[in-house]
């Protein structure tokens, strides 16, 4: 297949820059099987689960990932973080006039530097050997990493709409979008409902957002991320599988995790790093529905949605949203495939 099979047109102005006015307060399109759409909104989400059924969320934790720096000649570099390797050591992308080269030192407004070792790809190792704690000196001097496409300097609402009520693990640079629109009451009134609810970790890199720059998919190499997938979760999904109701991944991170944990062909607990690519052809193991926010054009989440629901519904489905005017990508609206089709 072909990247641009995956490729759509979208009007500048349908990217969401802010969050809705409430997390549950954003439209929801309901896609059923033969490609049927509905249009409702997100506090009718319940209205399509089951007592008996389980969702699936990633408590990750977006960390304020984001720095600026300049070079001790006074060039101006942004840090993005990847990914913190250990104490000392940082994979990051790197934003210049001129790529650093290794043994530069990168300084932050309050002098606490790091060094460029060399490149690792697309992007870059670090070295920090101050005294703070490196989580530390994120947080006080970080500021939360929004996605290219909002065109705004991250406030203050960011440091909290930028996370899902549920997170609980510090390690993303970007947020699991799909769970953004839950609350606390939402999720407690589903349990009343008999609709349970667990939590596995996968910290969202910078990857992410990279292009597929192959034209023929099969031929993408995926970014790696950590994921966690515990034994309590595997046992809740299996009683859930063995009592007749279905595992609702909020979000394709889930799914990427929770098939990764399947790849043997049984649901195993797993720790690691993860870079399963999901296109269509893949069979899923686990996941029955998908809740998941609108992708980019060309992207990998894209070429997943399309896997779990066809690409052909899937295209179709995107084109609704941009007539009926959706917000789209991390602060946007949602979407419900309530039945895995390939």
């Amino acid at each position: 297949m072909k990247t641009s099979d995956f490729s759509y047109d979208l009007p500048e102005e349908l990217i969401a820059q802010y969050p809705a006015a409430d997390r549950d307060s954003s439209r929801l399109l309901c896609l059923e099987p033969q490609g049927k759409i509905t249009d409702t909104s997100f506090k009718q989400f319940t209205d399509y689960l089951k007592s008996g059924d389980l969702i699936v969320l990633n408590d990750t934790r977006v960390i304020p990932a984001r720095l600026f720096a300049r070079k001790e000649t006074g060039g101006k570099v942004e840090i993005m973080l990847e990914r913190i390797r250990d104490e000392k050591t940082l994979l990051v992308q790197l934003r210049a006039s001129k790529s650093p080269k290794a043994g530069t030192s990168l300084l932050l407004d309050d002098k606490t530097s790091f060094e460029v070792l060399g490149r690792n790809g697309d992007m870059f190792l670090l070295s920090y050997d101050g005294e703070e704690q490196l989580t530390d000196v994120l947080n006080r001097l970080g500021h939360m990493p929004l996605p290219p496409y909002i065109a705004r300097e991250d406030d203050v609402e960011d440091k909290e709409r930028y996370q899902t009520v549920f997170s609980d693990e510090p390690g993303a640079v970007a947020a699991p979008t799909a769970g953004l629109h839950f609350t606390e009451q939402l999720l407690n009134d589903l349990k009343n409902n008999g609709i349970d609810n667990t939590r596995l970790t996968l910290h969202v890199g910078a990857g992410t957002f990279q292009p597929v720059r192959v034209d023929d998919i099969a031929n993408h190499q995926m970014h790696s991320e950590y994921a966690r997938v515990p034994l309590d979760v595997v046992e809740k999904v299996n009683e859930t599988k063995r009592n007749g109701g279905r595992v609702i991944a909020v979000g394709t991170t889930v799914v990427r995790s929770l098939e990764t944990a399947a790849r043997s062909g049984q649901l195993t607990s797993f720790e690691g790093d993860t870079d399963i690519f999901i296109y269509p052809g893949f069979k899923f193991k686990v996941v029955d529905m998908l809740l998941t926010n609108f992708h980019l054009s060309e992207s990998t989440l894209l070429m997943l949605v399309c896997a779990f629901a066809g690409q052909e519904n899937t295209m179709k489905a995107y084109q609704h949203a941009i007539k009926e005017k959706y917000r789209f990508y991390s602060y946007g609206d949602a979407m419900l495939i309530t039945e895995c089709e390939t």
